[in-house]
């Protein structure tokens, strides 16, 4: 891997940190203030059963998005790691040591494997 491969993805990498550290933040508002919301009612009657059901499923894809987001973060951490204190571990796959290609690393920075990618 060239110096500047090392250098894009490492822009990527704190692109991609960047993002997932927006998400989250939008996640934590939107719990705050559906948490005030439901503090600040006296009465919480939905209209009809399947508002509270609809609800609920929301909330629950929301945290289920968060949860996936934060082990992505701690994937692109783990990498960013790799890149500043062990660069010859960064970019190798770490079952079998090969390279991964460069196509992979832009489009996931901070994956571990090769994976399976498709034939050309």
């Amino acid at each position: 891997m060239t110096e500047e491969q090392r250098k894009h993805l490492e822009r990527r990498l704190l692109e991609e940190r960047a993002r997932v550290v927006g998400a989250l933040g939008q996640y934590r508002s939107r719990k705050r203030e559906t948490s005030s919301d439901e503090a600040g009612d006296v009465s919480h009657y939905p209209y009809h059963l399947a508002d509270e059901g609809t609800d609920t499923m929301e909330g629950e894809l929301d945290a289920s998005e968060a949860a996936r987001e934060t082990r992505e973060l701690g994937e692109i951490d783990d990498a960013l790691q790799r890149l500043y204190h062990e660069p010859q571990r960064f970019g190798r796959d770490e079952r079998t040591g090969h390279e991964i290609p460069f196509e992979r690393l832009d489009i996931i920075p901070w994956a571990r494997t090769t994976g399976d990618l498709p034939a050309r």
